[in-house]
């Protein structure tokens, strides 16, 4: 697999936590469901936009030598960050085979900081595990932080017409996962509107 010609899922990416954006890639195309992480050169896509944001680095061998487990794992740890986050929305109780499949990813790969010294210090990230399995692990551990911290309260599903996304409210005013859902909604409340009025 040439990791310089992997094209995306298409799944939107929007700037939220690493969990969130996972969850994320699960999405709606006019009301239709849509996935993101349909093939293992879909997750290997996905996998090289987060790149700069995962917990350990992952290079482009590994990329290339994503397998049919990473996305089966990669497609269960994205149905339990959505399920958690629908929790977390809603105020119900998570289905607790979700919280199993969190917490069995998070324990997959230990990670540890190195220090390094060429030419600045700086520290850098370390794993026993495949890079793949450790980026899996701090994204899993990336929805531990969220959904036990302050951000939790913070959690929005999107109310865009047929959006499936989740975001954090990061502004007082803020409503939708993105401009787009913002302009469809306010064009679906007009057309209401609209219709009511000449009815």
């Amino acid at each position: 697999m040439d990791v310089t010609r992997l094209t995306g899922g298409g799944a939107p990416t929007l700037g939220e936590p690493l969990p969130i954006e996972l969850a994320n890639a699960t999405y709606a195309v006019r009301g239709r469901p849509q996935d993101g992480l349909r093939t293992v050169e879909h997750f290997a896509a996905w996998l090289r936009d987060m790149r700069p944001r995962l917990a350990v680095p992952v290079a482009d061998a590994d990329l290339a030598a994503v397998t049919d487990a990473d996305l089966a794992a990669a497609r269960e740890l994205r149905g339990a960050i959505r399920e958690l986050a629908h929790a977390a929305v809603t105020g119900d109780r998570p289905d607790p085979g979700a919280l199993e499949v969190l917490n069995r990813l998070v324990r997959t790969a230990p990670r540890w900081r190195e220090l390094r010294w060429d030419g600045d210090p700086h520290a850098e990230a370390r794993s026993a595990s495949r890079p793949v399995t450790a980026a899996l692990a701090g994204i899993a551990e990336g929805a531990v932080e969220l959904f036990s911290g302050p951000d939790r309260g913070e959690l929005r599903a999107c109310q865009g017409p047929g959006c499936v996304l989740y975001f954090l409210k990061d502004h007082p005013r803020r409503e939708w996962c993105s401009a787009g859902c913002g302009n469809r909604a306010r064009a679906a409340r007009h057309y209401d509107r609209t219709r009511r009025s000449s009815g």
